[in-house]
């Protein structure tokens, strides 16, 4: 057995994974979320000795900050047999404090100084913010990341809101978190509920803050018990609106990032969705400097890490890429307006070789498409080339790889 394992290592070797980022050094670009996994101490040991590259702690406030939690938590989106395709919490921020978060930010920096401890705060005063960001830098923190984009109490605004919902109060809050630093790096965690990302980004880089973090959960209403109309989670029959994470919000946090990097220049944590190493490339490929994760780890543990760092190790080795870094902001280039995108010609193709003959892209093109697929005389389908105008909608629905693809006319 000990022989397979050296003989698999020789075989499969990790590369190189490390690089700088806000001046911190990574073993590889896979970071702990602030999240359960991430607010206890012994937790956030044993993943960093299975080979994460950092943690955000749990979001701290000030002592005699009064959290109170509702119990069940947590609920579930699942899509056609796929557990936890979102997952949707009531969470609130941590109910340890300051005095417990330094304690923690100092045992894990004696035993993992090579790792990147950083820490969340919350407050809602100017004094709380500043004492918090002294603190946690005096404690040995790496980073301090800043929740803009949970309930804040009223700071000059809304009640209720999220301080990152305000362009005023973000730009004014950061401002005071940044003010109270000497070295450390400082993020502002914000939300994807605003009508301008880009000004939210923009109000964070005017404060002097030195990253964002993008984003946060999607508020949702995870569903209701048909039988007795209460909302998930019941909690004594009764709910409210849940921050949805998970594989369901990719496409929306790819926007947040895409969005901001095209816009601001300013480094970029990215989280909300990610749960894979090609998720990561994504994340990156749009402007992620490091890739945060959450849900994936709740549902799988911290050993999906060996999975993480496995393939993008693989994937690095195959592109003849040097370091994770050279993927930021890749894809940027390629993301365009829609004036700016090619007119020509595009009509599906259907191997019939691979077809199975399941029907899927004959009844999506018949009832959502152009009735461009018809099965007559035989079962198996076939394009009829007149009226496909290139949706690619058959494409999509087609369990079989390769067996419908989209050609270029001439």
């Amino acid at each position: 057995m000990e022989y397979q394992k050296l003989k698999e290592i020789d075989i499969y070797p990790l590369r190189d994974m490390s690089y700088d980022f806000l001046g911190i050094h990574l073993e590889n670009p896979f970071i702990l979320a602030a999240a359960p996994s991430t607010d206890n101490l012994d937790m956030v040991r044993r993943a960093f000795e299975m080979g994460w590259a950092g943690a955000i702690l749990k979001t701290t406030s000030v002592e005699g900050n009064r959290v109170d939690l509702a119990y069940p938590m947590m609920s579930t989106f699942d899509h056609e047999g796929r557990k936890l395709f979102g997952m949707g919490n009531i969470d609130l921020i941590s109910e340890r404090h300051i005095d417990e978060i330094e304690h923690d930010v100092k045992v894990l920096k004696k035993e993992f100084p090579e790792k990147m401890v950083a820490a969340s705060i919350m407050a809602g005063r100017k004094e709380d913010w500043q004492s918090l960001v002294e603190r946690l830098e005096k404690a040995g923190a790496d980073l301090i990341e800043c929740s803009f984009s949970c309930p804040q109490g009223n700071i000059g605004e809304d009640p209720g809101k999220m301080l990152a919902q305000s362009l005023s109060a973000t730009e004014l809050t950061a401002r005071w978190v940044k003010e109270a630093t000497k070295k450390i790096p400082v993020s502002i965690k914000i939300t994807p509920h605003v009508t301008d990302i880009v000004e939210v980004a923009r109000a964070v880089k005017r404060s002097g803050c030195d990253a964002l973090t993008a984003s946060n959960s999607i508020q949702a209403l995870m569903g209701i018990d048909i039988r007795s109309f209460s909302p998930y989670p019941n909690v004594g029959g009764k709910s409210t609106y849940s921050g949805m994470t998970g594989p369901a919000i990719k496409p929306i946090t790819l926007r947040t990032i895409a969005e901001i990097a095209r816009n601001v220049d300013i480094p970029i944590l990215g989280t909300g969705g990610a749960s894979t190493w090609s998720d990561a490339v994504e994340f990156m490929a749009v402007g992620a400097g490091v890739v945060e994760l959450c849900t994936v780890v709740m549902h799988y543990g911290f050993r999906v890490i060996d999975d993480l760092k496995s393939g993008m190790s693989h994937y690095l080795e195959e592109m003849n890429f040097s370091s994770p870094a050279v993927l930021v902001g890749k894809a940027l280039p390629n993301i365009v307006m829609h004036d700016d995108l090619q007119r020509k010609k595009i009509r599906s193709h259907i191997n019939k070789k691979l077809c199975i003959a399941c029907d899927l892209c004959y009844v999506a093109c018949r009832d959502g498409g152009h009735m461009a697929i018809d099965q007559k005389p035989s079962r198996v389908p076939h394009v009829e080339w007149e009226r496909c105008v290139g949706c690619g909608l058959c494409q999509h629905v087609c369990p079989v790889e390769s067996c419908i693809e989209m050609h270029i006319m001439a």
